[in-house]
């Protein structure tokens, strides 16, 4: 077992996890610090409106992204160093396509928004932040253009680095007005939004020249015949993601809301490591080409998470209990049950990396994922409308688990399956 542990350790993917899991752990502390001071400044009920205005921020991105980071990954990480002008095409043709589509969701949205927060939600107060949310959706993409393409190029130090300058910038300016008595929701959200702008803008000085190479559009079909699919699971998962999130703002208070989205954001840490790990191992499935050598580098790789999802649970729970009184303080005590629900919740995702990142870049599937996730939305929407309804808030953290469960089964097997 211990010459196991150690030859896993050996490996380039073990180095480029670390660099970008230490990159992930840093974020993850500097965003908690930003939303600790937002949550004690704001209270419950505002710290409620500025969850669901990012959580609205987050699916919308998730929608309009349509699956273009997943492309640029898959194609430039392909091309990138064996026809290099192909993978510069793709690099233009994402860009564009992202910034054609922040321009749709800006306009629709903004038209779109009194109905979503009157009839949908059933709170006209969110009309504002909401529509603010929607620049925030611009500003997203654009900065997830920066990340996917460095990553698909394995420039894991740039990355890490991008991401932590524009946290820590966000944190500094956050805890200026906390200090001057400035920290509003709508400041709040301002905050959130402006700074991944700067590192997009920064990100793009890391990128070999793309702007000026042309016929990028003789690509378009590859891109699009590989992302329908994607853009279908995504535009689901978008929705599911956040669902537990939405059905609290329609069934629950705006102080409930607060709650839970403290739990919410403490488990966030561990989307961010398996967000890091499938950063580096993305790109190297992609490039294999048999079955040996990608069963034997996924089978390490399930051990791998199997540990880290143990250590979350084993550290995560316990700590809670001393975490949420310290820094939240007495009036989100209540975030401690749900949130231990959800640490066991988010190692199950944990665990399912290995598979989903084998269909999507080594098996080419992404079709499977729709077929998934329409399963999926349906246990959250149904089973989230009925626990939520019950239970509250815990009912919301219980039909998350649930989902994660469906979410790590169903393509564990279906690999399996393919390998034998």
């Amino acid at each position: 077992m211990i010459e196991r542990i150690k030859e896993i350790a050996s490996t380039s993917t073990f180095r480029q996890t670390l660099i970008t899991s230490s990159g992930t752990i840093v974020n993850g502390l500097l965003g908690m610090v930003f939303y600790i001071l937002v949550a004690r400044f704001l209270g419950p009920s505002d710290f409620g409106i500025f969850s669901i205005a990012v959580a609205a921020m987050a699916a919308i991105a998730s929608i309009a992204n349509i699956g273009i980071d997943t492309g640029i990954v898959r194609f430039v990480g392909k091309y990138a160093f064996s026809e290099k002008n192909k993978a510069l095409k793709f690099l233009k043709l994402g860009l564009e396509i992202k910034i054609l589509s922040s321009l749709v969701v800006l306009g629709v949205g903004w038209l779109i928004m009194p109905f979503v927060t009157t009839k949908l939600l059933g709170k006209p107060e969110l009309l504002y932040p909401l529509r603010l949310s929607l620049f925030g959706v611009a500003t997203s993409l654009l900065f997830s253009f920066i990340t996917s393409s460095v990553q698909a190029l394995q420039r894991f130090w740039v990355w890490s680095g991008l991401n932590i300058a524009t946290n820590f910038l966000r944190l500094v300016a956050v805890v200026i007005f906390f200090n001057l008595g400035l920290l509003l929701v709508e400041s709040s959200l301002w905050l959130y939004i402006l700074f991944p702008l700067f590192g997009f803008v920064v990100g793009l000085f890391f990128l070999p020249k793309f702007i000026k190479v042309d016929k990028e559009g003789s690509v378009l079909t590859e891109f699009i015949n590989y992302n329908k699919w994607i853009a279908a699971f995504t535009l689901i998962v978008a929705i599911s993601s956040r669902l537990d999130t939405f059905l609290s703002a329609r069934l629950l208070s705006l102080d409930e809301v607060g709650i839970y989205s403290v739990a919410v954001t403490l488990s966030g840490i561990v989307p961010g490591i398996v967000f890091a790990l499938a950063t580096v191992v993305a790109p190297k499935l992609a490039s294999m080409t048999n079955d040996k050598d990608a069963f034997g580098y996924l089978k390490k790789l399930q051990l791998f998470v199997i540990a880290l999802a143990l250590i979350g649970i084993l550290v995560g729970i316990p700590l809670s209990y001393v975490f949420i009184p310290l820094f939240y303080g007495s009036r989100y005590l209540s975030s401690i049950a749900p949130l231990s629900i959800l640490i066991i919740a988010q190692a199950i995702f944990l665990i399912s990396v290995p598979a989903h990142t084998s269909i999507f870049y080594y098996f080419s599937y992404p079709k499977l994922f729709v077929y998934i996730s329409m399963v999926h939305l349906a246990i959250l929407l149904f089973g989230g409308w009925y626990l939520i309804s019950l239970f509250g808030y815990i009912g919301a953290a219980w039909i998350y688990l649930i989902g994660n469960v469906w979410n790590f089964t169903a393509p564990f097997i279906w690999v399996l399956r393919r390998f034998k």
